[in-house]
């Protein structure tokens, strides 16, 4: 069927959703068949098999059919069926059930323009309906075409017809959705599939296909702000090959030769040095829809899950809380005391609900109020709270990089859209950096020229633990241990800051004190790594909220975390922890076989 539709006609992406038995099937066997877009013979093949078999013949065969020969890779496309109309050619897109639809929702399988709804008009609507209507509503579709179809079945009554969109249309506009035609159809007779029908004189509307050639294409998503969810991060080491190539799919925007680019949730800025592809000729562009990789002219740490824009257009959220709604599918309720794993673009994140705002129950999709857990098919808008920050947009301004989905058990249990970023506890800090990375004036040696000649990598090394245990003394002896093998170390106490950078917090001591103590202290140990120095640093007891700051000011990649103290008496996560009554000295060597093996130090 590729080969029937017009190359050099407009193509737009449609969905076809309806509740089982609602004839989708049919409806699309029809518009095939009545716009001649089957393959030569079909028609005939699939009239004289049912002859054969002694049963009626039924359009929803075509479709079958043609699914037939997508499993055997025959004729089609997977997953696709095409039609044209004069206007443009279109592809179809199956959405077989509530998983494989938000599967592709939030993968971009999907991809629809536009959405044509079916419903039985002598089943009316029903609990799919509603459920199909909230889903379109998620894709962020807004070209929806209701066919009520079977109107042959009621005789083709205005009264049911009218009866059921003023139904439907009542419940949609409760979720904001508003479809653009309600078409009485019948899609066995052909009545307002391509052609008016005679059958329906008190309707004076569009056909299904008229009403979708009606609808105008959407500005190409290369023309919104650059969004490219790292994939991966690729590192080559053999023939002299030295390249790091970040690469993912390009969900919006454009990647451009020499452009500067800025990565979140970190922050951090680089410029596009080069566009990589196999075995294609040189590229100086990439697109929207593309997979495509890229290096950097200067070298950044960056990780999958983190999300390429480009510096001066509109930049994403970056937080770890979000308002969303959401669809639930799993068995078992959804409440605010279940961990699961939040899964947007290719950023995975551990994460809670921390508060229900509203419950639509799925009986009858009316709004609940009181209710404490999200049950199967329960549609909710909720405020969630992440482990760790990602960058993302809500649903008015990118839907690609809004869409979200919920897994439970290595298991896709739900999907939603963020509809609001929320302020955290390190809005107000990610902002300062955020504003310091722009303002920051870069050396002329880069990072890789001093790697080089310091042979290592700047790094902070912090060793915390309990008052009494040697910290300090662990401190100079790994300070004096990486000086005497030729490093560039320096061992600072946080302490040492009060009286100092930090005057005016000891003289002062208003609440909120220690967090800023920790902020000055990060942006002082920025400048030493900047440096490309390692630097250690002492300091009682830090939580990982004390943990999180320094990460974010420096960035998680610099840091290794060394406790020293019988035993772990804050949250902090750390790379090693030994006991008091260890000797300090193989502590030391530890440490340093620590930065080896993390690269910081290179062995000679």
């Amino acid at each position: 069927m590729t080969a029937l539709t017009d190359l050099n006609k407009e193509q737009m992406n449609i969905v076809f959703v309806g509740h089982v038995d609602h004839g989708k099937s049919t409806v699309i066997g029809r518009l095939l068949a009545d716009t001649n877009s089957l393959p030569k013979g079909k028609m005939e093949q699939i009239r004289e098999r049912c002859q054969k078999e002694g049963k009626p013949f039924e359009y929803a065969f075509l479709i079958d059919a043609l699914k037939d020969e997508q499993a055997q890779s025959i004729t089609i496309d997977s997953a696709r069926v095409f039609f044209q109309s004069e206007q443009r050619s279109y592809i179809i897109i199956d959405a077989p059930g509530h998983i494989e639809f938000i599967k592709n929702m939030v993968t971009g399988a999907s991809h629809a323009e536009a959405a044509v709804l079916v419903i039985d008009a002598d089943e009316g609507v029903q609990e799919n309906s509603r459920r199909h209507g909230y889903l379109l509503w998620m894709l962020g579709i807004k070209k929806i075409v209701v066919v009520v179809n079977k109107m042959d079945l009621v005789n083709y009554s205005q009264e049911v017809f009218d009866k059921i969109q003023t139904e439907y249309s009542a419940y949609l506009a409760g979720i904001g959705v508003k479809p653009l035609f309600y078409i009485p159809v019948s899609g066995r007779e052909g009545d307002n599939v391509v052609f008016p029908s005679k059958s329906t004189s008190w309707y004076e509307g569009l056909s299904t296909l008229q009403a979708l050639d009606s609808f105008t294409k959407e500005p190409p998503l290369t023309n919104q702000p650059l969004r490219l969810p790292i994939q991966d991060v690729y590192k080559f080491s053999t023939y002299g090959d030295s390249r790091r190539i970040i690469a993912g799919t390009i969900s919006s925007g454009s990647l451009n030769q020499d452009e500067e680019l800025i990565v979140y949730p970190s922050g951090k800025r680089t410029t596009l040095a080069s566009i990589e592809s196999f075995n294609t000729p040189k590229q100086e562009t990439a697109i929207a829809g593309q997979s495509t990789g890229f290096t950097m002219r200067d070298q950044i740490y960056t990780h999958r899950g983190e999300v390429v824009c480009k510096v001066g257009e509109a930049t994403p959220a970056v937080s770890t809380r979000m308002r969303v709604s959401l669809f639930w599918l799993g068995k078992q309720p959804l409440t605010t005391k279940k961990t699961f794993y939040l899964k947007l673009g290719t950023a995975k994140e551990r994460a809670q609900i921390e508060t229900i705002h509203n419950i639509i129950d799925a009986s009858d999709y009316g709004s609940v109020n009181g209710k404490t857990e999200i049950n199967h098919h329960d549609v909710a808008e909720v405020t969630f709270k992440l482990a760790h920050p990602i960058a993302f947009d809500t649903s008015d301004k990118l839907p690609d990089t809004s869409r979200f989905v919920i897994v439970d058990e290595y298991e896709i249990r739900g999907g939603g859209i963020v509809i609001e970023a929320l302020p955290d506890e390190e809005s107000q800090l990610r902002e300062d950096i955020f504003l310091r990375n722009q303002k920051w004036i870069r050396s002329t040696v880069n990072s890789e020229q001093r790697a080089e000649r310091y042979n290592q990598k700047s790094s902070l090394v912090i060793v915390t633990g309990p008052k009494g245990v040697g910290r300090k003394r662990l401190a100079s002896m790994l300070e004096q241990h990486l000086f005497d093998s030729g490093k560039l170390a320096y061992y600072m106490g946080i302490g040492s800051l009060l009286y100092g950078v930090n005057a005016d917090l000891k003289r002062n001591q208003t609440p909120g004190d220690w967090r800023e103590n920790i902020r000055r202290f990060a942006e002082v140990a920025h400048l030493f790594l900047d440096a490309g120095m390692i630097m250690i640093v002492t300091a009682v007891e830090l939580t990982q909220a004390d943990l999180n700051i320094i990460k974010a000011v420096i960035g998680e990649e610099k840091i290794e975390t060394i406790w020293l103290g019988e035993d772990l008496t804050t949250d902090i996560t750390y790379d090693l922890i030994f006991h008091h009554y260890e000797p300090l000295e193989e502590a030391t060597v530890s440490i340093k076989r620590l930065l080896q093996d993390h690269g910081v130090i290179f062995k000679v």
